[in-house]
């Protein structure tokens, strides 16, 4: 396979999921020679997701709706306390898909060879070096070796990102900024599937929460994340007691098995150096409140094309021209996602009492503007009420 391809491109894109097909995409909509290169022997798969997917998400991305990835759709959801409180939100029309990622991921890699750029799967970027003024990368597949030159490297290789630290940038996410996330697509249960539901709580997913994401009438992904140092006990285990408790999970079967680390945090000041630019998952581009990173890593792929773009025009590749990409990631989404980000800190001090509490106060409407990253006001004078929780409200409101 490797001798299909060009000696010298433009860009090479480590990563073919949607932050790496986004880069592909765009920046061959500019014209530009795009090579994306997939570790992986199948785009979109193994998941590391809930494979939620909400209207303004989509909309955000710029794509259309397709029945083939989008499987099923949702209409509204409901969140409950630790003591069984149930907040729910209910929509005029579809509020979001449940998708199938080793469908979707395909699709946005499509839409990227529509582009014009050339994707490569089970292929691996052995080493990447400077070489006056270009890259040089040394790929491998099934033990043939090739070195093809670029212009710029774009890290799209997950939260592990080897690519960005070989060119120099220290990607390393603090621990506490890292959810475990195991996940179970179950069927034979018994379940709402209009609804996602969501659940919180110190003894059912602390740092994070549990989920239930629908995806046909008696099939979902039921899922729970958590953080060290807050869990005491393994992802999966908090998993199997959640499933445990409930006869009408316990009694489905596990079709399918999923696990890894999702960044919730550890937003990075600078995304670049020279010949690089860092996208999605990698530059720890998640929503810190539900971790999705699907629209967050395909918006980002949108802006760093931009960029790209400029810096072939001028024939400059150093960390000064590509610094633009870091203050309009900043300008267009970094600002929400680091109020989110405080927000998450917030929720995490709250005792399940002081979440029941909440749950009591705030409507389904509420929580959806608090995780689209508005609606800080009314949850901040909602704690001004507690002196334990003054000082954190304050954190909100400033």
């Amino acid at each position: 396979m490797l001798e299909l391809l060009d000696n010298e491109y433009d860009v090479i894109v480590a990563g073919a999921g949607p932050a790496g097909s986004s880069v592909a995409r765009f920046c061959a909509e500019k014209g530009l020679k795009v090579l994306a290169v997939e570790k992986r022997q199948e785009i979109g798969s193994p998941k590391r997701c809930g494979e939620g997917l909400s209207r303004s998400a989509v909309e955000r991305m710029g794509i259309d709706i397709n029945k083939s990835w989008a499987i099923h759709t949702i209409k509204g959801a409901a969140a409950y306390a630790p003591n069984g409180n149930k907040v729910v939100v209910d929509f005029d029309g579809p509020e979001g898909w449940v998708v199938e990622r080793k469908v979707f991921d395909k699709h946005l890699a499509k839409l990227a060879t529509d582009a014009g750029a050339k994707i490569i799967t089970k292929t691996e970027i052995a080493d990447v070096r400077r070489d006056t003024g270009s890259v040089a990368v040394i790929l491998k597949h099934e033990g043939d070796t090739r070195e093809l030159k670029c212009k710029i490297v774009a890290a799209c290789d997950g939260v592990e990102s080897r690519t960005a630290r070989i060119l120099g940038l220290n990607t390393t996410i603090p621990l506490i900024d890292i959810a475990s996330a195991v996940q179970f697509e179950m069927t034979g249960i018994d379940i709402d599937p209009e609804r996602i539901e969501l659940y919180f709580g110190n003894e059912i997913a602390p740092g994070g929460y549990a989920w239930i994401f629908p995806k046909g009438e008696n099939t979902a992904n039921i899922g729970i994340g958590v953080r060290r140092p807050l869990s005491k006990k393994l992802a999966l285990d908090y998993l199997k007691d959640f499933i445990q408790k409930r006869e009408g999970l316990r009694k489905g079967s596990i079709i399918e098995v999923n696990a890894g680390g999702v960044p919730v945090g550890g937003l990075m000041e600078n995304m670049i150096e020279d010949n690089l630019i860092v996208v999605g998952d990698a530059a720890h581009q998640v929503n810190p409140i539900h971790g999705g990173g699907i629209p967050e890593a395909y918006v980002a792929g949108r802006i760093a094309a931009d960029i790209i773009k400029k810096a072939v025009e001028k024939g400059d590749y150093s960390k000064d021209t590509l610094s633009e990409y870091n203050k309009r990631w900043w300008e267009e989404r970094g600002k929400k996602l680091k109020k989110l980000w405080e927000l998450r800190k917030v929720v995490e001090k709250l005792t399940d009492d002081e979440l029941n509490w909440l749950s009591e106060y705030l409507s389904g409407d509420d929580l959806v503007k608090i995780a689209r990253g508005s609606g800080y006001f009314k949850l901040a004078k909602l704690l001004m009420k507690k002196p334990r929780l003054v000082m954190f409200a304050k954190k909100l409101l400033f």
